[in-house]
């Protein structure tokens, strides 16, 4: 008897458990981390290299590691970000061979990431200071999404490309690359020559 009653009771509060009300669930949307950014503020470059530029004070100037690096190519390293601003600086010395060479390796590299790219985007800017450069936007998830070169036409070339070295959907990097692309653009901006 006491078990018959116990069963009925467990099945009454079964029924009364899963209510009159229908409910409808809806899954949550994909999340992605929190990433704060910090607001952009600029340190000049100190060391002596024949270009100079105003970067984020978030970042730290190395010099370049790779085998191939020349002497005056730079990281401009975000550690809380994992990313790099890669500069490449070559003279010309009034060899226009060779700039013309230097640029179609910066065309080379930029289309280098087509594999992967849902497009390239060129576009000319003329800085503050008279230099012309030229912007690659390079959208999808490609490791480098903007790159771009800069010269005097007669002495110096410094080409720059954002590096991401990690595997995530550049739509989840999306601020940090804005962030970033904004420090590139006043780099280029605050850029002179020496």
């Amino acid at each position: 008897m006491f078990k018959v009653f116990s069963l009925f009771i467990l099945i009454g509060l079964v029924f009364q458990s899963c209510g009159t009300k229908e409910q409808n669930y809806v899954p949550k949307p994909k999340g992605f981390n929190r990433i704060t950014l910090p607001a952009h503020r600029y340190t000049p470059l100190k060391e002596n290299h024949p270009y100079t530029f105003a970067y984020s004070q978030w970042a730290r100037v190395l010099p370049d590691t790779f085998a191939t690096a020349g002497k005056d190519w730079l990281f401009v390293h975000y550690p809380q970000f994992g990313a790099n601003i890669q500069l490449t600086y070559k003279p010309i010395g009034g060899d226009q061979k060779k700039l013309q060479e230097y640029i179609n390796d910066a065309y080379k590299l930029a289309g280098k990431h087509q594999i992967r790219a849902s497009s390239i985007q060129e576009s000319r800017m003329t800085t503050p200071n008279g230099y012309n450069a030229m912007l690659f936007k390079i959208e999808g998830d490609v490791p480098s999404p903007y790159q771009f070169y800069t010269t005097d036409s007669s002495r110096h070339f410094l080409r720059g490309a954002i590096y991401f070295p990690v595997a995530t959907k550049n739509d989840s990097l999306a601020p940090v690359i804005d962030y970033i692309q904004k420090d590139m653009i006043h780099l280029l901006n605050t850029l002179q020559w020496r």
